[in-house]
């Protein structure tokens, strides 16, 4: 094709070298924002009154529009779907079941971008018990795009901001995790796989890798959800806690230096980034790999 048919096709539209981004749209209806690419549901944030703290619940898949994650399963009841929380913070309880032990509270997430590529969401947290010093308050930016029809994208920026001398005693529960659903997971035949193509439980359970991958065979064909910690986050790579039934989570407290505790000063800032890739396709045809190459030059 010579330069003179090249130039013709752009002026008349009939060729472009990028393809447009699908539209992505949110809508907040009371405690709850909804995520929309292009005509198909994606998402909703949910930051209710009742709930020991804000998650994501469904993240649908771009192909089968069944979620990916899993909430309330009856062995685990405290994995909400793809949520960020903690255990252990000056003797609360920030992850598991029961409101008193302790909660995340959103003090009024709010859409900042609408509509368009992409939309942003943000949220600032208060961690809080009874008869308890809030120790912990954090500032939340969540911004989702769709590079692809077949894969969509939440880039998590949070801030941990420390209002008072905080100790997080050895916890595997801690920070952002994702409980899939058991489509994706080991046990019901699904793949788990880190980015030095370690598989299972007990192939990445404990080693430090910028992500993990989850997928497995649906419907209407293979689809997973990746994880990614970004090389900016205190401690990277943190080790993974893994589970064959479906769970992970970057989780740098469950591997503290001094192996027993983590220890930071009232007004103390922790900012950490995480990215969600949910795709259609393995790892390999996602290209999960090219895809955090990306990320983290970002």
């Amino acid at each position: 094709m010579n330069k003179t048919i090249i130039m013709a096709l752009l002026l008349c539209g009939s060729w472009t070298a990028k393809a447009e981004r699908p539209v992505v749209t949110a809508v907040k209806t009371g405690n709850r924002i909804d995520v929309t690419v292009g005509n198909k549901f994606f998402t909703s944030y949910r930051f209710q009154d009742d709930e020991k703290y804000p998650f994501f619940f469904p993240v649908n898949g771009p192909v089968s529009g069944g979620s990916v994650t899993s909430m309330r399963n009856g062995i685990w009841p405290h994995h909400s779907s793809l949520f960020f929380g903690c255990d252990r913070v000056n003797g609360g309880n920030y992850w598991q079941e029961g409101l008193e032990r302790g909660r995340i509270v959103s003090l009024g997430a709010r859409i900042v971008e609408a509509r368009g590529e992409r939309i942003v969401i943000e949220d600032e947290c208060i961690w809080k018990r009874p008869d308890a010093e809030a120790p912990v308050i954090d500032r939340r930016k969540i911004t989702v795009t769709a590079p692809s029809e077949t894969v969509w994208q939440l880039d998590f920026d949070i801030e941990m901001e420390m209002l008072t001398d905080v100790v997080i005693e050895k916890t595997n529960h801690s920070l952002f995790s994702v409980r899939t659903d058991p489509d994706l997971s080991v046990g019901q035949g699904g793949t788990m796989v880190n980015a030095e193509g370690k598989e299972t439980e007990k192939g990445t359970f404990g080693i430090g890798s910028p992500w993990i991958d989850c997928y497995g065979t649906r419907k209407t064909g293979i689809e997973g959800i990746a994880l990614m910690q970004h090389p900016s986050n205190p401690r990277f790579p943190s080790p993974w806690f893994t589970r064959d039934y479906g769970f992970i989570s970057p989780t740098p407290m469950f591997w503290p230096a001094n192996e027993k505790d983590t220890r930071l000063k009232k007004g103390e800032k922790l900012a950490l980034r995480y990215r969600v890739l949910v795709h259609a396709g393995s790892a390999q045809q996602a290209d999960i790999a090219g895809a955090y190459g990306k990320y983290k030059g970002e």
